[in-house]
């Protein structure tokens, strides 16, 4: 008997994929705990739809993502870092910080842990900051970084 699964079941398979697999254990198990239904035209048909609906809204995130890197890029933030005599500087800019200043300033919300830095900023000057917007799409946002 071939059954749609609704979720993921172990060691049979992920949700969405129709998978065959023995009467009673698709009447006693599957199709009683609500993992899967009977895979007939209806339910068929029904499981193309909804994959064809996820697949749009994947696109329109990605488009989305890919027109905010576009808006990104144009944009800086100043940020502000202690330095000592010396010039030397007491700590680094945080992603929080990175997150704060491009809220206050371009009002953007930006999540602090999709921020990739590949060193510390720990000197004034101009940073190039990375962005995971999405999983195929990574924004980038300058950082200007001056003496407090």
């Amino acid at each position: 008997m071939e059954v749609i699964l609704l979720e993921d079941v172990k060691s049979l398979g992920k949700k969405g994929e129709v998978v065959k697999v023995s009467e009673g254990y698709a009447r006693n198990f599957i199709i009683k705990k609500n993992l899967g239904v009977e895979a007939n035209a209806k339910n068929m048909n029904e499981l193309k739809l909804q994959k064809k609906h996820q697949e749009k809204l994947a696109q329109e995130k990605l488009d989305a993502a890919r027109a905010f890197a576009e808006e990104l890029k144009d944009k800086s933030i100043t940020v502000a870092i202690k330095t000592g005599s010396g010039g030397r500087s007491f700590g680094s800019v945080s992603t929080k910080e990175l997150a704060a200043a491009a809220k206050e300033q371009l009002g953007y919300e930006l999540d602090k842990k999709k921020m990739v830095l590949d060193v510390p900023i720990k000197s004034p000057g101009t940073f190039q900051l990375q962005i995971k917007l999405h999983p195929k799409v990574t924004g980038e946002l300058q950082v200007l970084v001056r003496e407090a």
